[in-house]
């Protein structure tokens, strides 16, 4: 599941899922929707087909076979399904689109889990860098997301906790993406 949360994460993999089907799968109509360029559409839409979570028709599939279209593979629907809910716990948390940072998201799903110290977020999450994380709960906490707090004994360290206002939507999170994986 902290998995499924790091694939969602970046600036535009939530919002194109979520528009690719009201927008028909078409890039024309998703770039107007989502006001992005043609350059960073076509960078992200070919990511996520190499993803597997869409699929670009040939010519011959398509509405008119000049203009590219896109379709959600199963993989694709099921991440489409976590990308409306991140976007519900987002709309809940009330700090604005977390999922557009890389991380976000997962780290709070991480604390979540219980993972408190810096060593265990960077173990839970695999992939983050050191830096990366550190600038992930630097931001969290000044949000208000997440409480930092200072132990002395035995040698000088931070937990990390959720706050209490992101304690549920980051509950209901977990317990949604559990009820899709």
């Amino acid at each position: 599941m902290l998995q499924l949360s790091q694939e969602l994460s970046g600036q535009w993999t939530v919002p194109i899922l979520i528009s690719l089907e009201k927008c028909r799968g078409r890039f024309t109509p998703i770039q107007h929707h989502l006001q992005i360029s043609p350059g960073r559409l076509s960078d992200n839409l070919k990511r996520m087909t190499e993803s597997g979570l869409l699929r670009h028709l040939s010519p011959y599939e398509r509405r008119h076979p000049a203009l590219p279209e896109y379709v959600l593979t199963e993989k694709g629907r099921l991440f489409r399904e976590a990308a409306l809910m991140l976007q519900a716990a987002e709309l809940e948390l009330g700090y604005g689109r977390l999922s557009a940072k890389a991380w976000n998201m997962p780290v709070l799903l991480a604390l979540h889990y219980k993972h408190e110290h810096f060593q265990d977020i960077r173990q839970a999450l695999q992939q983050v860098t050191p830096s990366m994380l550190s600038a992930r709960l630097g931001n969290l906490h000044e949000l208000g997301a997440v409480d930092k707090q200072l132990i002395a004994q035995p040698r000088p360290s931070f937990l990390y906790h959720l706050q209490q206002p992101a304690k549920r939507p980051i509950h209901r999170l977990a317990d949604n993406l559990d009820s899709i994986v």
